[in-house]
């Protein structure tokens, strides 16, 4: 006997969510990958070649593929779970900041430096610049969030007649 399973629309959303908050992030992920590019808080070292260390490298274009996947997925789990909070100006941008400044938590005050066998959870000129490239990445990806949904609005709304 066959069974039939049904979505709610809010479940059904996910996916869409998602869609739009890997794009988001990908678009915050460029900004931020720029302003790792240009910034050496550290030693005249760039910030992106810090990256690339994750995987044993030293190379830039390393570093921007680490950190666009990064981005990648970072985005996706903000689209599963806050997208749907995330298609007005004013809550999709407090939330993106909230969850990049969770972000710079996890990754640049404590999964990046352990990795690299550097001290945790330190306040320095590297994670200074890592928390402000974090908030440009928020604000640049929920200004993305906004545009997708309300040309998403747009492209899907019924035809004024």
């Amino acid at each position: 006997m066959a069974r039939t399973v049904h979505a709610s629309p809010r479940t059904a959303e996910i996916p869409v969510h998602a869609v739009w908050g890997a794009a988001a992030g990908l678009v915050g992920g460029v900004g931020f990958g720029i302003w790792m590019s240009v910034s050496r808080p550290m030693m005249n070292t760039a910030m992106i070649t810090m990256v690339a260390g994750l995987l044993g490298s030293t190379n830039a274009v390393v570093g921007w593929l680490v950190h666009l996947a990064i981005a990648l997925f970072a985005g996706a789990g903000f689209g599963v779970l806050l997208g749907e909070y995330a298609q007005r100006l004013a809550p999709a941008v407090v939330l993106r900041l909230a969850y990049s400044a969770v972000w710079w938590v996890l990754g640049a005050l404590w999964i990046m430096p352990a990795n690299l066998h550097m001290p945790v959870f330190d306040w320095n000129p590297v994670t200074r610049s890592s928390l402000g490239g974090h908030l440009f990445f928020g604000l640049l990806a929920g200004l993305t969030n906004v545009g997708i949904a309300r040309f998403t609005a747009r492209r899907t709304a019924p035809a004024d007649r």
